[in-house]
């Protein structure tokens, strides 16, 4: 409905701020700032009331919005610009009155150290006279230093931005020792590893280009390479192979012709290091040390990773290796950045008008955001404001995300609506923009990385949004640049180490002498008759084991549900995640379009159908879950503060009970309650931590009803334990679950991967300074409802429509927890109920 300006007739603009007010402007001056309704209409009529008593400002009310936090004053933003100097664009956003602007900052990376000039490195003569053809003539000291580590033989991880010229740091010296060990070059000499298919096929011509003029054969070795290649790979073996770790993996647990190439490499380069955390890195640390047990020789290992704070312990571990670390800068280059907190509209609103202004500038951009759910809304809402942007999500088929990149790069598509897919250093052409919401630094300037790559001027926006972390960056922006992603890995994961120890047996038989460290899974594995013993030898019993070999998938444990749409397979969804997001009558987000579940075949097959809904059909929705935690073990307990606190093993049972539709374009996260005719389950075992919360007893004693305080306040506790630490863990509360038992106390904080991540390890190791945070999220929250809000105490992953939310209760809990508080642990009784 439009509301006309009482002075000018105008459209007014109405819009309810982060802290429940409502704020209404016109262009021609006007503006006023009243108290929250939910009926516009009141707001309207008490907005022209105020107009006719001459109450409302014609000259704005900045200092009104300075005082609520909704607006920086213009002398505060003049200050933070200093003797930077924004273009016009930035300077538009900065002063535009309509967020909250927390940092703006010119980010210069400074002119690389150099090294010495190419001839003076003693490199082969083809290698440097090629390198002066492409107009290479002095080395970075970075990619110097990685030259002469790996030409001696040592295992290293190099350390640099995007774009940096990481390649030629480990390409270059591979290539060099090959062609002084030109004898011995009839088998492969070194593989190099990238995370995906599409990676390595992108990386392939630029090392193949190199390598052809120096007279070095490379090849791709992956799922999509023909049989006639396969063929000529086996029988005359390149001296490099491109590949993934998913086809090693396949290839030495078959035995195959290819798995006897890999025994005899020399050197394994792994690029993109940082990116095997969590179950991922766990599986890959095994496949590294199978290698190592099929490889006649010792290998050598060479990583090439982005900015990580912890990169030198992260790949000890990974590589079981000992390494040295080599540390590179970027490319010279500026980006205008700016940390914009949404104070009168929705995170997505802010995201969807910055690619807007970027976009009709002819700025290429790029926006990334935490879920396929929030890349599939922005894009939606995108195209509606006439944007020309695609979705680039994993989930989505490869023909598609290739094709979305050929666009991109071809200059046929201005913005890209991306997930961390893109985050890797697939070549996708220039970048001028890059929009974020809430990730940690690192990995913002990786993103970053992309918006200058060519030279040019950046830009980049962090787009704070409606959850606890943005709030408390608001107010602490200078913290956002201290808390730096940990990379996490956890080896003893049970079931990666099962299925690892019997890929083993696979490979190759384990000798009675080997393997020691895995002896209890071994005699498991003997026990369950997964593997026999023979001639002293440890063999696998291929008739019971090869489905469950085949069915495993080293990027994520549990089976997927596959997505079909017309009969045709459009997209997967591993579970438990795909009960919440594909159980009968959901709406999926698939490419920028809206679609209904009509069938889902779990439990008994693992399928979903989807049929097409009208454009304008008004809700998405979410799921309601219930979850029942039991402690089978306990790895480790200390006290933080006075709080006894236990990183344990944890069985998980779920169920999906119903569903809420809420209104797209809405920030609520609470909605109307649908039941399913048949709720879903599903158990898995995961690790996890658990602490018992002191009692709220001053909210306790004031509450009309005692219990729903109490409970309410240890739900909101576990909400804003998750949100609020998630940066000190390393981005990691997408991967965790939380469960508050009634008024027991007992919050459980967990692993949301089957068998564990190392998420909830993370938390752990951090607690004291988690609940230290959580407790200034709730403090500096600025809103008066009992419940909290969404900067608070609500959580979009809650399954329980963020009902059973008290923020005093909450504050109290924190606080006393902070001022050392002594409790035990105990243990769970039936009867509590449990709120997710």
């Amino acid at each position: 409905m439009k509301f006309s300006c009482p002075k000018c007739k105008a459209k007014l603009e109405i819009q309810k701020t982060f802290n429940k007010k409502m704020h209404i402007s016109c262009s021609c001056g006007i503006e006023d700032l009243l108290e929250f309704k939910k009926n516009i209409d009141e707001v309207y009529l008490e907005f022209l009331a105020r107009f006719d008593e001459g109450s409302v400002s014609e000259k704005g009310i900045s200092d009104d919005l300075k005082e609520e936090g909704i607006v920086r004053a213009e002398n505060e933003i003049k200050e933070m610009i200093g003797k930077q100097n924004p273009d016009k664009i930035t300077e538009s956003i900065l002063y535009s009155k309509k967020d909250y602007v927390s940092q703006y900052k010119i980010l210069k990376n400074p002119e690389p150290e150099m090294g010495s000039i190419v001839e003076e490195v003693g490199l082969d003569e083809s290698i440097t006279s090629y390198l002066k053809e492409i107009g290479i003539e002095q080395f970075y000291k970075f990619q110097e230093d990685a030259i002469q580590e790996i030409s001696f033989g040592e295992n290293i991880i190099i350390e640099a931005p995007t774009a940096s010229g990481k390649t030629e740091a480990f390409l270059i010296p591979v290539i060099q020792k090959i062609k002084k060990n030109a004898d011995q070059t009839s088998n492969v000499f070194a593989v190099f590893v990238y995370p995906t298919k599409a990676l390595s096929r992108d990386q392939y011509p630029k090392i193949q280009k190199f390598a052809k003029k120096i007279g070095i054969r490379v090849s791709v070795f992956d799922g999509d390479t023909e049989q006639s290649e396969r063929r000529e790979i086996i029988e005359n073996p390149p001296q490099i192979i491109v590949t993934n770790f998913d086809v090693i993996h396949y290839h030495l647990w078959h035995q195959t012709k290819f798995a006897s190439l890999l025994s005899t490499i020399k050197i394994l380069v792994v690029d993109e290091t940082h990116v095997y955390s969590g179950i991922f890195g766990s599986n890959i640390h095994y496949i590294i040390k199978r290698l190592k047990r099929i490889c006649s020789k010792k290998i050598q290992f060479v990583a090439a990773s982005a900015t990580l704070k912890d990169a030198k312990d992260f790949c000890q571990q990974l590589f079981g290796e000992k390494m040295s670390l080599i540390h590179g800068s970027g490319r010279k280059g500026q980006t205008d950045f700016v940390m914009l907190f949404p104070s009168l509209r929705t995170q997505r609103a802010l995201m969807v008008d910055l690619t807007k202004r970027m976009t009709e500038e002819n700025h290429k951009t790029m926006v990334f955001n935490n879920s396929h759910l929030n890349s599939e809304l922005l894009a939606i809402q995108a195209k509606k404001q006439k944007v020309n942007i695609k979705v680039h999500r994993a989930g989505l088929m490869v023909n598609y995300r290739k094709s979305v990149e050929r666009d991109f790069k071809e200059d046929k598509l201005a913005a890209i609506s991306c997930t961390p897919t893109l985050e890797l250093g697939i070549d996708i052409g220039n970048v001028d923009c890059v929009i974020s919401s809430t990730i940690p630094v690192n990995r913002l300037v990786q993103r970053i990385g992309r918006a200058a790559r060519k030279g040019q001027r950046g830009y980049a926006f962090l787009a704070l949004g409606n959850d606890p972390i943005s709030q408390y960056y608001k107010n602490h922006p200078d913290d956002y640049f201290e808390d730096v992603e940990r990379t996490y890995i956890d080896p003893k994961n049970p079931f990666v180490e099962e299925f690892q120890v019997l890929a083993m047996a696979c490979d190759k038989p384990i000798s009675k002498h080997e393997l020691k460290e895995h002896q209890e899974v071994i005699n498991y594995h003997i026990n369950e008759g997964n593997v026999v013993e023979f001639n002293n030898r440890i063999i696998p019993n291929f008739d019971k084991i090869g489905s469950m070999l085949n069915d495993y998938s080293i990027r994520g444990i549990g089976k997927s549900i596959d997505i079909f749409l017309n009969d045709k397979k459009v997209g997967d969804r591993i579970l438990p995640i795909a009960l919440e997001e594909l159980h009968k009558d959901a709406i999926y987000f698939l490419a920028g379009t809206r679609y209904k579940v009509k069938e889902f075949g779990y439990p008994k097959k693992n399928y979903a159908k989807l049929e097409r809904i009208p454009r304008d059909y008004p809700y998405y929705t979410k799921a309601l879950t219930e979850e029942w935690p039991t402690i089978e073990t306990v790895y480790d307990r200390r006290k933080a503060f006075g709080v006894e606190v236990a990183f344990c093993k944890l069985h998980i049972q779920k169920k999906v009970y119903g569903y809420v539709n809420i209104e797209l374009g809405q920030e609520v996260t609470q909605g109307e309650k649908i039941l399913l005719d048949y709720p879903l389950e599903y158990d898995f075992v995961t690790k996890g931590i658990v602490f018992h919360a002191p009692r709220p007893l001053k909210e306790i004693q004031k509450a009309e009803d005692e219990d729903y305080t109490e409970a309410s306040g240890y739900h909101a506790t576990e909400h804003v334990v998750i949100e609020g630490s998630n940066m000190i863990t390393g981005g990691v509360s997408q991967d965790l679950g939380g469960i508050s038992l009634g008024t027991s106390g007992l919050i459980f904080i967990y692993d949301g991967a089957i068998g564990g991540n190392g998420a909830s390890k993370a938390l752990y190791d951090r607690f004291e300074k988690a609940i230290e945070r959580s407790m200034f999220i709730v403090k500096e929250c600025p809103c008066k409802n009992e419940s909290g809000c969404p900067r608070c105490t609500f959580s979009y992953r809650c399954g329980n429509n963020n009902e059973f939310l008290h923020k005093y209760s909450a504050l109290e809990v924190l606080s006393r927890i902070n001022d050392g508080e002594k409790t035990e642990l105990i243990d769970p009784t039936e009867g509590d109920r449990p709120l997710v």
